[in-house]
Formats: C-alpha cells, sequence, structure tokens
C-alpha cells in the first residue's frame, strides 16, 4: 500500500466527522493506494461506535484500531504497526485537509526520495482574531506553520514538521525508532495534560541525526481548529513550564555547581528574565510583556526539573 493516513483522537468523536469529509474530497492519481486508519487512545465517549458506523457509508479505505495505552506516542507507535502503507501520514483529529494535500506529500516523497515530508499548517481563526498579547512569534504554539511559498529541505533541527501535518516514510522507523513514549500529551490536551510535548521534537532532531531528508511541501496544507482553552495565558504558561521540565529531567550533564540539584547559573538566568519581564511589563504593558512571562515560567520549570532528578 502507498500512504496510511494516521488519525489519532482520544474522546472527540465530534471532531471526526468533519475531518473525515476533508478526506473523502482528497483525489489522487491513478494506481494509487491509500488508507484512513483511526487511532482511538482509550477514548470513553462515542468514538468507536461512529467510526465503525461511518466506514460503512463512506468511500474511505477507514479502519478503527484501539490503543489502550494513553498518550500520543503510544497512539503514534501503535498506528505505525497497524498502518500498512510504505509513507504514513499523520494528523491531528482537528486537521481538515484540502484538495490535492495527500497527492503534494506523494509527489513529494517521489520527486526527492525523502525520509519525511512537513506540510503548512494554518489556522482556521483568522490570525487577526485572536487575542492582542498573541505575537506572531507565538503562532507556532497553537500549531501553525508556514515556511513560505517554496518546497526546500529542512535540517531538522531549527525547522522541522509539526505533528498535525507530517508524513513518514516506513523505513524511517527501522533506522531511528518510534516515537518517545515519555514524551507527548495524554489524554484531552488540557492544562495538565498538556505535559511533555517534544516527541515530534526528539524524533525529527534524531532524524537529521542519522541524516534523515526531510522536505517541506507548501502545497500540503491544512487548516487546525483553535480551541478555546488554547487562547488563553495558562495555556501558553503551562506549555513551557512543562518544556522546562522535561528540558531538565533529560539533560545528561552533571552540573558541578547546584543548589539543591538545581545548577546555580539557573538561577540567575531566572532572574533575569523576571527582570526583563517587568522592565516590559512597566515600559509597554503586560500583553507585549507576556512573551517574556513565557520565558519566566520556562526557567522555574527547568528548576523544577533538575530538583526532580535529585529527589525522585
Amino acid at each position: 500500500m502507498d500512504l496510511s493516513v494516521i488519525i489519532c483522537t482520544y474522546n472527540r468523536c465530534h471532531n471526526l466527522a468533519e475531518c473525515f469529509r476533508h478526506l473523502e474530497a482528497q483525489q489522487l492519481d491513478g494506481g494509487l493506494d491509500w488508507e484512513v486508519l483511526l487511532v482511538d487512545n482509550n477514548s470513553t465517549d462515542a468514538t468507536r461506535d461512529f467510526v465503525q458506523d461511518f466506514a460503512r457509508n463512506t468511500p474511505l479505505n477507514l479502519h478503527y484500531t484501539f490503543c489502550g495505552e494513553q498518550g500520543l506516542s503510544h497512539a503514534r507507535n501503535h498506528g505505525i504497526a497497524e498502518a500498512r502503507g510504505r509513507r504514513l501520514v499523520f494528523i491531528d483529529d482537528d486537521i481538515q485537509v484540502t484538495p490535492g494535500w495527500l497527492q503534494a506529500i506523494h509527489d513529494t516523497f517521489e520527486e526527492h526520495d525523502c525520509d519525511a515530508v512537513g506540510g503548512r499548517i494554518h489556522l482556521e481563526i483568522s490570525l487577526e482574531q485572536l487575542p492582542k498579547w498573541i505575537r506572531p512569534d507565538m503562532y507556532g504554539f497553537l500549531g501553525y506553520q508556514d515556511f513560505g511559498d517554496r518546497p526546500y529541505r529542512l535540517d531538522g533541527f531549527r525547522e522541522f514538521p509539526f505533528g498535525g501535518n507530517m508524513a513518514i516514510h516506513r523505513r524511517v522507523f527501522d533506522k531511528i525508532g518510534l516515537f518517545d513514549t515519555g514524551m507527548g500529551r495524554k489524554g484531552a490536551g488540557t492544562r495538565k495534560a498538556e505535559l511533555f510535548k517534544g516527541e515530534e521534537t526528539d524524533f525529527f532532531h534524531r532524524l537529521a541525526e542519522n541524516g534523515g531528508v526531510i522536505w517541506y511541501q507548501p502545497s500540503a496544507l491544512v487548516h487546525h481548529k483553535v480551541l478555546p482553552h488554547q487562547l488563553r495565558r495558562r495555556f501558553f504558561l503551562t506549555l513551557h513550564h512543562n518544556a522546562g521540565i522535561l528540558k531538565a529531567c533529560r539533560d545528561p550533564t552533571s552540573y558541578p555547581n547546584t543548589i539543591a540539584g538545581v545548577p546555580r547559573f539557573l538561577y540567575l538566568q531566572l532572574l533575569r528574565a523576571i527582570w526583563r519581564y517587568l522592565g516590559l511589563a512597566v515600559g509597554q504593558g503586560p500583553d507585549y510583556a507576556f512573551r517574556q512571562l513565557m520565558n519566566v515560567a520556562y526557567f522555574l520549570g527547568m528548576i523544577q526539573g533538575y530538583y526532580r532528578r535529585k529527589t525522585p
């Protein structure tokens, strides 16, 4: 089979009909064989019944599979094992693909013999409708990704595909392994369930370190729904706090000068971040300064992470 589209979901069957309808509109060159695999990550809503009923009334080659291990990385790895395609395409359950999306991904693999492809992700909400404190350099935290209008090779470190619109050749998993199950969203993706994202970053870093070829394809465009909780300051602060914890917990370095297991220099970095935030808040207002407050949350998370390493 040429392509498998893998969708992982948890208790969001209300999103699936729209996601499937946009997939139904895909038109591929004759002879291409593809499937849609829905991975139910331990849902307690009507996901199973909905998907099985939908599968009986759709032209899609749609399959349902259940993954009882909670977590997005577990679900993706389960999908990799169950899928039949040579190239595995991952989207989220709140993604709406556009016409020509899957063909563009297939053509990019064919043209460049690459290991992975990433496409554009635009937000369903207008950028002008976002709160003023969400600056353009923060759009990526909502899932937005746009590297411009021309295809090119990504380095895999500074630039890499986002999980809402990424495709990976099966041979890659044989070479570098699967997604790290210690990372990735767990549960519904709200509040503490956002803990320890970063599995995509880790995966593409490993791929790049092993000489993997990653291409960006702007014609592979999808639209991503922004959920209400993602437009709250708490979402951004939690995301950065947890990123700091993850960074510290996975840091292999042994630091000689520590306080309670925390490198001394981190306390200074935290104080500097707080000072910068206060200066910006007074000078340009709290909305403008919020990006710096996210840095404060990150350093607090790092301190907590190093302390956790000392006191398991």
